[in-house]
């Protein structure tokens, strides 16, 4: 994993990227943060890609890849966990095809809750809906999900059934789509993650 940030913050981001994208895009997207008190991880996923095909095709056509992807999740969390930071420390971030890996491991996984998630642009992946979580189930997880509401990859309502999911369980959560029609990342998404990050820290949730 390539590693950065303060390693004795109180909050730890696990950090997946987007296809055709590595580690080293998700510390440069972290830099516009600004100054958070958090360390950083971020795994590589094998050939640039954590699944092959596009997030809504059939869900056989990505299954092997994907529960592989979710697998390397895990093992990422214990690893931090060995480490001295449980996975009621970190807060898993993801863009693009990394925050649909994220949204789908916290909704289908159903592990140990998180101290928080951030998703850019993505959704859990499937064109079919995942069974709600139970209620409760993540009580206390803030979200922050951000988008663009003509995004040439995601549908904005795979976004706002992610959301919807995640409130389900009881999320608090945080969601914002901007108009546009680019696959991007805003100033503003920056700045709502890095609130996050500083609220946690200071045990403040959102």
């Amino acid at each position: 994993m390539l590693r950065w940030g303060d390693p004795a913050a109180p909050v730890t981001v696990l950090a997946l990227h987007g296809r055709d994208r590595d580690p080293a895009d998700m510390r440069a997207t972290a830099s516009r943060f600004g100054p958070v008190p958090a360390r950083f991880a971020a795994p590589r996923a094998p050939g640039g890609s954590w699944y092959p095909k596009p997030f809504l095709e059939p869900f056989e056509e990505n299954r092997a890849a994907l529960q592989a992807a979710l697998d390397v999740v895990d093992d990422r969390l214990d690893r931090l966990a060995a480490e001295g930071h449980d996975r009621d420390r970190v807060v898993l971030w993801g863009f693009s095809q990394g925050a649909c890996l994220a949204a789908h491991h916290v909704l289908a996984r159903r592990t140990a809750p998180l101290a928080g998630l951030v998703l850019f642009t993505g959704g859990f992946v499937g064109p079919d809906p995942l069974p709600a979580p139970p209620p409760g189930s993540l009580a206390g997880t803030p979200a922050v999900l951000r988008s663009i509401a003509d995004d040439p990859w995601v549908p904005r309502r795979r976004v706002e059934q992610t959301a919807a999911l995640l409130t389900a369980g009881g999320a608090a959560v945080d969601l914002r789509i901007e108009p546009g029609d680019e696959h991007v990342i805003t100033d503003e998404a920056c700045s709502a993650a890095a609130a996050l990050l500083r609220a946690l820290a200071v045990g403040g949730g959102l």
